[in-house]
């Protein structure tokens, strides 16, 4: 539970936390801080640079466990990116989680104002399109644990990614809403939403007829007997409307300008995630959102609809078995090594596509612990709300998603290759490169350079010629194009004849490495390698750079090469993590 706290705060702070900071926010003594940190250090899941702490990418298999175990994403992200194409705005899918909705898929349009909205990021269900959808099929309880978490956490604290709601000001007049806002001239609070809001539109979505959002008369709410009005208090007959209308609008609930269109994607008659789509009040108003893109949207939810109907089973993947890792790890480490913590992780990793339900003994066959330990495990998961348990099966939560998704969900090449690049460059004391191909040159999107009198002076975002480079070559050797640019003489050993650099690129093809010796400037010496994706696609190289009096063309493969394979190999595992459920940029 400890090492589950710290990594929700390491979440909460954006993927990064002293670990002074992580030892105020949780309140535990230090000494547990660094055996905790430690143990996700040793899982991968962290990475310690100095006395700071930073989440990494492979602790997205934990989030990757529980979408693959939804399977929606795989089924419905193509689908929901060809909307998002087609109407040129960002569309989401997100899944409820208890009194929240959380996305499971983004494809966000980039403009000047867009989408913030992450991955993993959990929402107030009475601030969204989506809550009221999943509201209709709450119970008694669910709407109970609602007006408790209201009446517990009124700002909306809970909820970082969305603005907090500001308690009514004493001076306000009944029925104002409350939320963020800005302090005019005078010095008073002026509500966003009163600011945002339509002029002939109440924040109930009734116009100046009582009529609501579908033109419907609309029965009149207020707030509480002694409270002032505040975002949220008209959830309830949201959620009437949405049950009868089968969609429901978000008309600038989060933050003044965000408009929203939802509607469910049923699965054997159950809602099994909500798609919306998301624009900016300088593109549509919420009625013209409706009016508008409605239709499409329904086409849209029939092609999902049709794709889960139809989709085969999951095949089921290898399981995990970590237990023999964890075991050697708790002997190197000893004391230092929380087992407990590595041994609940490993259990959610359990689970995965084709593996959504496991009973006690799949987990324990799965991660290769004993029943007993894998038991206290799942009751600690389910107590912490990880975990469901049902007729003696098991299922992860959406809940899982919040341990560190988000902020990695937004996760580029260059931010995976660094601290690889960092370790490299720190054993060969030489400097160490990422780029990818822009054409017909190289430019270089990471670098991490040594401190030498004599050394590559390249900083990132600088572009080469391909051809001459150790990184081009590796680049342009999976390139299907065989058109080759103008060959000029940059030193006397450039390659610019053309047959001979298409024999030297089928050599790199077939011998998996580039090596450039004084063809870009005299003196300068690379070797590079490439960097793949999850399909087998060359996306990017590393490289080693130096001056060729420190190393000779042999010694670089002898020495260097290894080193670079095995680089490239730690960045394409964590590439292979973070890019399972999400397209990651590699520029």
């Amino acid at each position: 539970m400890r090492g589950i706290a710290v990594l929700r705060r390491l979440t909460e702070a954006d993927g990064v936390s002293s670990l002074s900071g992580l030892e105020r926010a949780t309140g535990l003594a230090r000494s547990t801080v660094d055996r905790i940190t430690a143990t996700l250090a040793r899982m991968g899941y962290v990475r310690l640079d100095g006395r700071d702490a930073l989440l990494a990418p492979r602790l997205m298999e934990l989030g990757n466990a529980y979408l693959g175990a939804l399977r929606l994403p795989r089924l419905l992200d193509a689908h929901a990116d060809a909307l998002a194409d087609e109407l040129d705005e960002s569309v989401s899918l997100a899944v409820g989680d208890r009194d929240g909705i959380r996305f499971i898929h983004q494809a966000t349009r980039r403009r000047a104002m867009s989408l913030s909205f992450r991955i993993g990021d959990l929402l107030p269900a009475e601030r969204t399109a989506p809550g009221p959808l999943f509201a209709t099929e709450w119970g008694e309880a669910e709407w109970a644990r609602w007006h408790g978490r209201r009446a517990a956490d009124p700002e909306d604290r809970g909820f970082p990614a969305v603005p907090a709601r500001s308690r009514p000001f004493a001076d306000a007049p009944s029925g104002t809403a409350g939320t963020t806002g800005t302090t005019g001239t005078t010095g008073t609070f002026r509500s966003n939403w009163a600011a945002a809001a339509p002029a002939d539109r109440d924040r109930a979505g009734r116009d100046r007829a009582g009529r609501d959002r579908a033109g419907r008369p609309a029965p009149a709410r207020s707030a509480p007997p002694g409270r002032l009005a505040t975002v949220g208090d008209d959830f309830e007959a949201r959620t009437e409307e949405a049950r009868k209308d089968g969609w429901a609008l978000d008309d600038q609930l989060i933050e003044p300008g965000l408009v929203a269109l939802s509607m469910p994607v049923r699965q054997a008659g159950r809602i099994a995630c909500v798609v919306s789509v998301v624009s900016h009040t300088s593109r549509h108003t919420a009625a013209d959102l409706r009016d508008t893109l409605l239709p499409r949207l329904r086409a849209a939810v029939a092609a999902m609809e049709r794709e889960l109907r139809e989709a085969p089973p999951a095949e089921p993947g290898a399981p995990s078995g970590l237990a023999t890792w964890t075991g050697a790890s708790k002997q190197e480490l000893g004391r230092e090594f929380v087992e407990s913590l590595a041994r609940g992780l490993t259990v959610i990793t359990s689970f995965g596509e084709g593996r959504a339900e496991l009973t006690l003994t799949e987990v324990a066959q799965a991660t290769g612990l004993a029943r007993a330990t894998a038991r206290r495990a799942l009751i600690t998961l389910e107590h912490l709300g990880y975990v469901t348990a049902h007729d003696r099966v098991f299922r992860l939560t959406p809940r899982v998603l919040g341990l560190g998704f988000p902020p990695l969900s937004r996760t580029t090449l260059p931010d995976i290759a660094v601290p690889h690049l960092t370790e490299l460059s720190h054993r060969l004391h030489e400097s160490t490169s990422l780029a990818v191909l822009a054409g017909d040159e190289v430019q270089y999107t990471a670098r991490v350079a040594t401190s030498r009198v004599m050394s590559v002076n390249v900083v990132v975002g600088t572009r080469l010629p391909a051809y001459a480079t150790s990184l081009g070559r590796v680049l342009l050797a999976d390139r299907p194009d065989t058109r080759l640019p103008e060959l000029l003489p940059l030193t006397p050993r450039t390659i610019t004849d053309p047959a001979r650099l298409r024999a030297e690129l089928d050599r790199v093809r077939e011998a998996g490495y580039a090596l450039a010796d004084e063809e870009l400037e005299e003196g300068l010496r690379a070797v590079a390698v490439p960097v793949r994706d999850r399909g087998g696609r060359v996306v990017a190289a590393v490289n080693v750079a130096l001056h060729s009096s420190r190393r000779t063309a042999e010694e670089c493969v002898r020495d260097i090469l290894p080193e670079l394979y095995a680089t490239a190999s730690r960045v394409e595992a964590d590439l292979r993590v973070a890019g399972r459920f999400r397209r990651v940029q590699v520029g």
